[in-house]
């Protein structure tokens, strides 16, 4: 509820300390140069955003704010998990198989029968958040991996933008809304459920496609700078 929601911090113990041994992990499998270990700090403030702020609690409220959840994953968390893996060289990976991966288990986590079962059980609603994060850092580290060749990369962003777009329109421009578990939260927040799914939808549309325009121009960066740079 509204007025509940500012003193619902998620402080679950076996949260905070699987959060910190992944971050353990992700340390020690970082890049040494500070860029990499920042990225990876960062990419773990993210994480504390998603899980244990109030905006966990919302998500049980309101589909928009599962939205958010979700583009914290992909669209922050990955990219920023990415950047401090990726070693400093030119060996590129193919993002395609990776672009693919993450579509459809973003699509496959939209589907009503999905969400239903990852908000019915702990098991699956971990599955559903890791398997969005993980398949979202191999697509980025992919595309972060590519500066000297960056129309691959470059094209692999422009697909997984037109995929977040297409899922957008999707909700946004549904007659009805798709999901059930929030037929009855939105009204104390002056919203009905299909303003909150349109909501959602316009948030993967417009504010979503600010991170893939960015870390595009990251790449298209690095590549010039590589190409600048004497052999």
């Amino acid at each position: 509820m509204p007025d509940q929601l500012w003193a619902s911090w998620n402080l679950d113990p076996m949260l905070i300390v699987g959060m910190a041994a992944a971050a353990m992990m992700m340390w020690r499998a970082s890049r040494s140069p500070p860029e990499g270990r920042w990225a990876m700090i960062a990419g773990f403030g993210a994480l504390l955003i998603a899980f244990v702020s109030p905006l966990c609690a919302l998500t049980n409220a309101l589909f928009a704010a599962r939205t958010v959840h979700h583009l914290l994953l992909v669209l922050v968390a990955a990219p920023l998990f990415a950047l401090s893996l990726a070693p400093g060289s030119d060996a590129g990976r193919s993002p395609v198989a990776a672009l693919f991966a993450s579509t459809v288990l973003l699509w496959f986590w939209h589907w009503p029968p999905a969400y239903s079962a990852a908000l019915s059980s702990t098991l699956i609603y971990w599955t559903m958040q890791a398997s969005l994060l993980i398949s979202a850092t191999c697509f980025w580290w992919g595309v972060l991996l590519s500066p000297r060749e960056p129309l691959p990369a470059l094209l692999a962003i422009l697909g997984s933008m037109a995929q977040m777009g297409l899922l957008g329109a999707v909700l946004t421009f549904a007659p009805t809304p798709f999901y059930a578990e929030h037929i009855v939260s939105t009204a104390a927040f002056g919203l009905s459920p299909r303003q909150d799914q349109q909501l959602a939808g316009l948030i993967m549309w417009v504010p979503a496609m600010l991170p893939y325009l960015l870390l595009g121009g990251l790449v298209a960066r690095r590549a010039w700078r590589t190409a600048l740079s004497p052999a």
